[in-house]
C-alpha cells in the first residue's frame, strides 16, 4: 500500500484519483480472494470382541459452508462413500451447526443415503449427532438408519468426557443402540479419543480415534 506522503504528493502532482483507484484495487483483491480450506482426516480403530478388529478412515474439507466427506469402512467393511453437504450456523448463547448432505456408497454394500451432521453448544456442553439412512439398492430390505451421537463436558480447554451412542451394521453385536462413555484430549492440531460401549451390558467393545486438523 502506498504511503500517506505518497499519496500526499500523488494528489498535489496527478491528482487524488491514483491512490483512489489504488485502494479499490487493493480492496477487491481483498474481497476475491477465497477462504482456506479447513480439512481433517480421522481413523477409528475398532477392537470388536468375537468379530474381525479393523480401522474406519474420514476426510473432510470445508470452505465456505460447503462440505465435502469421504469415508471407508463406515457404512460397512469394504465399502467406501462420498459426501457433500451444506454447512449452516446459527444461534449466540447456545451455538449451532447444521450440515445436510448426500452420499453416494460403493463397494460391499451399495446405495445411496441422505445424512447430516449437527452439533450444539452451551458453554462448555457440546451435543454432537451425525446420521445417515442408507438405501440399498442391491437389497432393498437391508436398508439401514446409522447415527453416532455424543454429550460431552469440556473440564479444561483440551479435555473432554462425556457418554456416547451408536447404532451401526459395520460390525455384530447383541444390542441394537450400543451405549458407552468416551473421553477425548486435544494437543495443538491433534485430537486423541477412547471410547468403551457396552460396558456392564456386554462384553465390550473399545473404539479409539485419531484426528489431525490441516
Amino acid at each position: 500500500m502506498k504511503s500517506p506522503i505518497i499519496c500526499a504528493l500523488a494528489a498535489a502532482l496527478l491528482g487524488a484519483p491514483l491512490c483512489a483507484q489504488d485502494a479499490k484495487a487493493e480492496a477487491h483483491a481483498d474481497q476475491t480472494t477465497p477462504p482456506p480450506w479447513e480439512s481433517s482426516a480421522s481413523v477409528y480403530a475398532y477392537f470388536v470382541p468375537h468379530d474381525i478388529d479393523y480401522a474406519s478412515e474420514t476426510i473432510i474439507a470445508e470452505r465456505e459452508g460447503l462440505h465435502l466427506e469421504a469415508r471407508y469402512n463406515y457404512e460397512d467393511q469394504s465399502t467406501a462413500s462420498l459426501w457433500i453437504g451444506k454447512k449452516f450456523e446459527f444461534g449466540e448463547s447456545l451455538k449451532g451447526e447444521l450440515t445436510p448432505m448426500a452420499g453416494f456408497v460403493f463397494g460391499h454394500t451399495n446405495g445411496i443415503a441422505p445424512g447430516y451432521h449437527l452439533t450444539l453448544n452451551y458453554k462448555r456442553w457440546e451435543l454432537y449427532s451425525e446420521g445417515e439412512y442408507l438405501f440399498d439398492t442391491d437389497v432393498h430390505s437391508d436398508s439401514f438408519f446409522y447415527t453416532w451421537s455424543e454429550l460431552t463436558y469440556r473440564p479444561l480447554d483440551w479435555l473432554q468426557a462425556g457418554v456416547v451412542s451408536q447404532r451401526t451394521r459395520a460390525y455384530q453385536t447383541p444390542l441394537d443402540i450400543q451405549r458407552g462413555i468416551l473421553l477425548r484430549g486435544s494437543y495443538k492440531s491433534w485430537t486423541f479419543g477412547l471410547y468403551i460401549f457396552d460396558f456392564g451390558w456386554t462384553d465390550p467393545t473399545v473404539v479409539t480415534s485419531l484426528t489431525l486438523e490441516f
